[in-house]
């Protein structure tokens, strides 16, 4: 028998108010499977030391800890701090928060840098509100992983409220933009940006696959749990979950 319903813990930065509605939203199909958000602070992302501070371990395990007394089948770090940090300090947040929970964990970027592998990207559009430099580390980062990034758009934004303030029109053509490179796939790296339901028509008129990161931590989640039995195209989004996905119903 099915476990009568899953909960998903999803770790958030305290200035988010994007991913805690889309993230509902791609669960809305799936009754038996709900969200429950702990915060921590963060409100600016820059590689000045106090924004880069913002992202030690303590405060991002005392927030798992209240997800823990939640009883969460899983825990997601729906962020992508790991872009400009190094992708090795996911696998180490990972390993942390399973050590002080007993509960699985991934993170939005992991679960994004599985489906590149997956699907053999290895030239990437990046679309983010971040500043140059932090542009520069994600790019520098990817190309350690033997990705290019072939096109990239970013808006020189530095306070992390601000980005979900950004309009979708304009993540729109930011998207838009990029796939004139013809990419294999374009990300929008940010879970501060309302942009998930973009993604299915941009692959529609394109034909290149678009990933979303506050939906990537979702996909790998719902894989966690064996609720998703097959592989489909995250582009086409959790967001469409009940049409793209076969659940376990035994």
């Amino acid at each position: 028998m099915r476990k009568q319903r899953l909960r998903l813990g999803i770790l958030t930065p305290s200035s988010n108010t994007a991913l805690e509605p889309l993230t509902c939203a791609m669960l809305s199909a799936l009754p038996h499977v709900s969200a429950h958000f702990a915060r921590f602070t963060v409100t600016q992302i820059s590689l000045a030391d106090h924004a880069l501070g913002q992202f030690d371990v303590t405060p991002i395990l005392d927030a798992a800890k209240q997800l823990a007394d939640a009883r969460v089948d899983v825990i997601g770090w729906s962020g992508t701090s790991a872009g400009w940090l190094g992708f090795e300090r996911d696998h180490a947040l990972c390993r942390h928060l399973t050590e002080a929970t007993g509960i699985p964990a991934t993170t939005s970027v992991l679960a994004l840098n599985e489906i590149l592998a997956m699907t053999g990207v290895r030239r990437l559009g990046l679309v983010t509100p971040y500043i140059d430099d932090v542009q520069e580390r994600i790019i520098a980062n990817y190309e350690r992983l033997g990705i290019e990034c072939v096109a990239e758009r970013h808006l020189d934004l530095s306070d992390n409220f601000s980005f979900a303030e950004v309009r979708d029109t304009l993540i729109n053509s930011m998207m838009r933009e990029t796939a004139f490179a013809r990419p294999d796939a374009v990300t929008t790296f940010c879970t501060n940006l309302h942009a998930a339901h973009l993604a299915r028509p941009f692959e529609r008129d394109t034909g290149i696959a678009a990933y979303d990161t506050v939906a990537t931590v979702v996909w790998k989640a719902l894989r966690m749990l064996d609720v998703i039995r097959r592989r489909y195209r995250l582009g086409e989004s959790c967001l469409r979950c009940a049409s793209k996905v076969e659940f376990d119903s035994q």
